[in-house]
């Protein structure tokens, strides 16, 4: 990173809100992006989504680390394949679902700002969303404001600052919102149990093909189970 443009790290998931997360931080700022594979059931298709989102935003300067201590931890269906990843059903964020990871935040934003620190970014942005969203618990307002105080405190400059634009949007605001910024929704990946088509039936892919329907929108990823009326 070279230059006086402000330097910021993204965490990259590969899925819709990371990927409008993205497309802002490479608007704003010099930009680094992050990726973590973590055993999840999708993280070679996460993976996939994570490169090609790079490529189509400019973003040169990437990196990829495995963190095994999620998988071998478990307790969610998403690392542990003796959990199976529920079908949506009822309020989506009533309660926190079986899909949440523990802690899982924690993990990324720790290498986030450890490769802030040597990059001498200033800003990580995060894609974490609290409304239209399954409840994770590691989504709230509350815990990067936690977090934030935890990294003035901890880092050597006390500089670095969690950034999270969507998290008071809508999902379907967060659709507009990409839209506006060309965001590559075509090549971005939010199923939580298929590598090869969008399951359509479990609550990430049920909460992006609502934000999508309510955005006017049609979403570019094919899905098994499309919502009534909506184009694939």
């Amino acid at each position: 990173m070279s230059g006086n443009k402000l330097r910021s790290v993204v965490l990259l998931s590969g899925g819709m809100d990371s990927c409008v997360c993205a497309a802002l931080a490479a608007r704003d700022s010099e930009t680094a992006a992050l990726h973590v594979s973590y055993g999840q059931r999708t993280q070679q298709r996460e993976l996939q989504a994570f490169a090609g989102i790079c490529d189509r935003l400019g973003i040169s300067q990437r990196m990829v680390i495995r963190n095994e201590a999620l998988s071998m931890i478990g307790g969610s269906a998403l690392t542990d394949p003796s959990i199976a990843v529920p079908e949506a059903e009822g309020t989506i964020g009533a309660k926190v679902p079986v899909t949440y990871v523990p802690f899982r935040n924690a993990h990324f934003l720790a290498a986030a700002v450890s490769w802030a620190e040597v990059l001498g970014a200033t800003q990580i942005y995060i894609g974490a969303v609290e409304q239209d969203s399954s409840g994770y618990p590691d989504c709230r307002p509350a815990y990067y404001r936690a977090f934030n105080a935890v990294i003035q405190a901890g880092t050597r400059e006390g500089n670095i600052e969690i950034v999270t634009p969507l998290i008071s949007l809508s999902k379907a605001e967060i659709v507009k919102l990409g839209l506006e910024l060309k965001a590559p929704f075509e090549l971005t990946w939010s199923c939580y149990s298929r590598e090869d088509k969008a399951c359509g039936v479990c609550e990430s892919c049920v909460l992006r093909q609502r934000a999508f329907s309510a955005a006017h929108a049609a979403d570019p990823v094919p899905s098994l189970a499309p919502l009534a009326g909506q184009e694939i």
